[in-house]
């Protein structure tokens, strides 16, 4: 079955996708559409747009439809489902600064509730450590163990003294 489905560019538009389709800090499905558009443009069959990306005609189909329902809004995904962070990165960069510089010691709740006081943050003491553990906190320390230090500890143990 052929799909006749074509876009008509203005040489405007075609020079945006083009420069959409080359730039690098996009996402690669953004850059992936934009081209995918500007060959239709091109009067490229859906069908050879398909084995070009390797993508089904469907996926095809539904971009050149997106880009007529929507221009150039169509060509980045919609936002997804969820609830948005409640924390901004300058907030866990408070956290670690009072790890790293406070004499004293803080668990996951502690900090919470230092989050909450001094921020009006609310974080739960899970969301707290897991937030920190992604970022290399271990306890109340910032670990950094590499392969070489735990050889080097490992044989240190096991050096007869």
């Amino acid at each position: 079955m052929r799909h006749y489905l074509q876009i008509f560019l203005k040489d405007e538009q075609n020079r945006i996708l083009r420069e959409l389709s080359t730039n690098t800090q996009l996402p690669q499905r953004v850059r992936d559409r934009a081209e995918v558009v500007r060959l239709n443009g091109h009067e490229w069959t859906v069908e050879k747009i398909a084995v070009y990306f390797d993508w089904s005609l469907q996926t095809v189909c539904d971009t050149l439809h997106r880009w007529q329902k929507n221009g150039l809004d169509g060509l980045w995904d919609s936002p997804r489902p969820g609830g948005k962070r409640r924390w901004q990165e300058a907030d866990i960069v408070y956290l670690e600064d009072c790890l790293r510089n406070d004499p004293r010691r803080y668990n996951a709740k502690q900090l919470a509730q230092k989050l909450a006081n001094e921020r009006d943050v609310e974080l739960s003491p899970q969301q707290i450590r897991s937030i920190l553990r992604k970022r290399g906190w271990f306890g109340s320390g910032l670990v950094r163990v590499t392969k070489i230090s735990k050889t080097l500890f490992k044989e240190a143990l096991n050096k007869p003294t």
